[in-house]
């Protein structure tokens, strides 16, 4: 399994993911499961991944294909298309397609595959915009009510981004607590696991404004989570009852 979260924020995006795979207890490898298109002063788009790896990679690996399709249209290529909207239905059609041919693989086994995506970015003249993609390709996208998104497991670190987490957030701050709340996640699920990869794209500037790989053993890493983890006990022992 995995962990991924993305911020949409009124300063930028904020997205970490980290990169542990396991197929059981002695199976465990790391993939990348943030990746980044660009071209700077034109557009920036991030795409995270969770899932199936049969599914994700595909899809991703058919995203660059069509990219670099020298017949690439609008309608075909998320490096041509006219709105991050577009962008987010050419790959929700990219995956179910895929989606569907491992399903259909995978029949006569009784098995199934999926994967869900967050789809964010900018292009020259638009605004920022992020999507979650379920496994059917339909999707559904952050608002100011709720600015951020995740795929995988998710649930450990909710909680943090619920209480902390608004669209005036600076940059600063969303990028401590997407930190954080990886860290909750760390301690919880063996299925999510380290080197964590960090980007920030500040708005309207369609570039990678700051791409981070967050290696096991991080001192910085390490510092901030036990500072949090000192924090809670302290206030825990504080709250009278």
């Amino acid at each position: 399994m995995t962990y991924c979260v993305g911020l949409l924020l009124n300063d930028g995006m904020v997205m970490l993911s980290d990169t542990r795979t396991n197929a059981g207890l002695d199976n465990i490898a790391t993939y990348r499961k943030m990746f980044t298109f660009e071209e700077p002063g034109e557009r920036v788009i991030v795409i995270q991944t969770a899932g199936s790896l049969s599914v994700s990679q595909t899809t991703i690996a058919r995203l660059k294909e069509a990219i670099d399709d020298p017949e690439a249209t609008p309608e075909t290529s998320i490096m041509l298309a006219p709105t991050m909207l577009k962008v987010a239905e050419i790959t929700g059609n990219t995956l179910a397609a895929v989606r569907a041919e491992i399903d259909e693989k995978l029949a006569s086994m009784r098995q199934g595959a999926s994967a869900s995506l967050i789809v964010a970015g900018q292009r020259r003249g638009g605004v920022m915009r992020m999507f979650l993609i379920y496994p059917e390709g339909n999707f559904i996208e952050a608002t100011e009510d709720t600015p951020f998104l995740q795929i995988g497991e998710h649930k450990y670190g909710k909680p943090i981004l619920d209480r902390v987490v608004k669209p005036t957030t600076s940059l600063a701050d969303a990028q401590k607590a997407v930190l954080l709340s990886m860290d909750s996640t760390l301690r919880s699920n063996l299925s999510v696991g380290m080197p964590l990869d960090l980007v920030v794209i500040e708005k309207d500037a369609l570039r990678v404004g700051k791409s981070r790989r967050i290696e096991a053993g991080d001192p910085d890493f390490r510092a901030m989570s036990e500072a949090w983890s000192t924090a809670l006990r302290e206030s825990f022992r504080a709250i009278k009852l």
